[in-house]
């Protein structure tokens, strides 16, 4: 997780710093941007929220926290949580123009079968603006 949080941090400061004057590091609430994809052997549809964002040209690297809305059936034999169920994870998306792929992390909390762990995902979505 430091890892990939360094890298992004890295990659835009020297992307920053190489490129010509139209590239700019931006603060946001709201891009525009919904997803769908898959995580944790279940699904999720979700909307960036607030994020830090780096633009170039008609590409736009962000790393934030998404609001989302995850479906995964409960399989356990007790009492079982909603199919649907909102959550906010955070992560990295990539638009470039109307296309947005997205790497999101959810954290799974601990319970009385399984640790607490995160779960990395991989989404496609559509860019609004």
């Amino acid at each position: 997780m430091k890892k990939l949080i360094g890298f992004a941090l890295i990659f835009a400061s020297i992307s920053n710093f190489a490129q010509e004057n139209n590239s700019k590091v931006n603060v946001s609430f709201f891009d525009g941007i919904a997803v769908a994809g898959y995580v944790d052997k279940g699904g999720f549809l979700n909307f960036t929220g607030p994020n830090v964002n780096f633009v170039h040209h008609q590409t736009k690297i962000m790393f934030g926290m998404l609001p989302s809305l995850r479906i995964k059936e409960d399989k356990s034999a007790t009492t079982k949580n909603s199919v649907l169920m909102p959550t906010l994870g955070m992560g990295v998306t990539v638009a470039y123009k109307k296309l947005a792929l997205q790497i999101p992390l959810y954290y799974n909390a601990k319970t009385a079968a399984e640790n607490g762990k995160w779960n990395v995902g991989i989404g496609l979505g559509y860019r609004f603006r």
